[in-house]
């Protein structure tokens, strides 16, 4: 199998849409001799900072000299992106390979009478075969969507994370923001701790299932938590401290934004429980691992030919609405031009009410998403100095940078299936 084989075949799943349930993945992993069985996994969900609280827990146990697998999604450019080992991603030679050993156990399935994966149950399975056959110790697990009935829930996880909930998903997820909690608690497990940031009624309902499941529950604020002492333009400096377990760390974090605060201590609360099973994970290997962590196209921030850029991969509601107060918080008064492309599923007009100040330049593009938005109908939806359309991606970007003239900050966000494309422009020009 080519990649462009492998990337065909992947496209053809597509057909089967969103299907949630663990029949599939269970029946699939079987037939691969249940894969993700053979190392040590950590679970993680949230509506926000899942993927962000990974790529860290995946850092800290890289650096503490265990081979430790990263599972997440979607991806920005490439495939390769969602399966990594120490930091590096899949081949495309081992995707293919990977990807080959599960077609042929789909096909397996399906001529017993089984109903065919979906694209992402495939997608799974070939990360947990890749990890399995790359003998990694550990490997840190990102939900696709929910928790309770996600592909990713046949794992026994060392420690399950629930970063935070909001409504997202509302549909798939019980349609209400108690509905989506219990689908997040759904990756609870009998007697294995979990640590949270979920606040409010959201929180009520983890604490009910873990105290259910007989599991320890760590509660963000609570039981522990980290402060910003400094920020010195490039990075943040601050101060995890739980008096729960007698323990006070100091770090660095280059990833900025306030929500990276709370996802750094989720990942540190997390790793404290996993020391208490591995001496190997130690706070020097965290506190190394969180000074070089990064999470591309999560307020990331460039300088490039003198422009200054923010890309953030902010795509619901409460995604913008920490995209908005990290603007306000580490670049205060700056005069801001918007590069925006929304999909037609998200709550358009409560995004762009929240995210555009009056006194904005805005320039409205289309994500390469079939689910994309028109950018004529979200630009309606906008209240700015200025406002302009430009549905190509490549055009819309010069436009933006043309507009921002090196003294505004420019801030590109909306949807994951826009900044990737636009991240690459930048990286490629740079």
């Amino acid at each position: 199998m080519t990649y462009q084989e492998a990337l065909n075949y992947l496209d053809s799943l597509n057909t089967f849409g969103i299907k949630l349930g663990l029949e599939r993945i269970e029946c699939l992993t079987k037939i691969l001799d249940l894969p993700q069985n053979h190392y040590k996994t950590i679970h993680v969900t949230g509506t926000n900072g899942k993927g962000s609280t990974s790529v860290m827990l995946a850092g800290m146990l890289t650096h503490s000299g265990i081979r430790t697998g990263l599972y997440i999604s979607p991806h920005l450019i490439s495939y390769t992106e969602r399966m990594q080992i120490n930091g590096e991603q899949i081949c495309e030679a081992d995707f293919c390979r990977c990807l080959a050993e599960v077609k042929t156990a789909v096909e397996k399935m399906v001529a017993a009478g089984q109903e065919n994966p979906t694209q992402f149950e495939v997608l799974t399975a070939l990360a947990f075969l890749y990890f399995a056959e790359s003998e990694v110790g550990y490997a840190v697990i990102e939900v696709g969507l929910g928790g309770l009935l996600d592909s990713t829930n046949v794992i026994h996880p060392e420690v399950s994370v629930i970063t935070n909930v909001t409504m997202e998903h509302a549909d798939r997820c019980g349609g209400s923001l108690e509905g989506i909690a219990y689908h997040k608690a759904g990756i609870i497990k009998d007697g294995v701790p979990v640590v949270t940031a979920a606040k409010g009624a959201a929180l009520d309902i983890i604490r009910k299932v873990a105290t259910e499941k007989n599991a320890d529950i760590f509660v963000s604020g609570e039981d522990f938590k980290s402060e910003l002492t400094a920020f010195d333009g490039q990075q943040q400096c601050l101060q995890f401290t739980s008096g729960l377990i007698g323990s006070s760390e100091e770090y660095c974090l280059h990833m900025l934004g306030e929500h990276q605060v709370e996802n750094s201590s989720l990942a540190i609360m997390t790793l404290q429980l996993l020391h208490n099973q591995d001496e190997r994970i130690t706070g020097s290997s965290a506190r190394e691992a969180l000074r070089l962590a990064a999470w591309p196209g999560r307020f990331e921030r460039f300088v490039q030919d003198g422009h200054d850029i923010v890309i953030d991969g902010a795509h619901n509601p409460a995604g913008i609405n920490v995209l908005r107060h990290n603007l306000d918080v580490y670049f205060p008064g700056r005069e801001r031009v918007i590069l925006l492309g929304i999909l037609k599923d998200k709550d358009v007009e409560t995004m762009v009410k929240t995210l555009i100040r009056p006194n904005d330049t805005v320039v409205v593009t289309m994500p390469q998403s079939e689910r994309a938005a028109d950018p004529i109908y979200v630009a309606q939806k906008i209240q700015a100095q200025h406002i302009e359309v430009h549905a190509d991606n490549e055009e819309a970007l010069a436009r933006s940078l043309e507009l921002a003239d090196r003294k505004r900050l420019l801030c590109i966000a909306g949807s994951l299936y826009l900044i990737g494309g636009i991240r690459q422009m930048l990286l490629a020009e740079k």
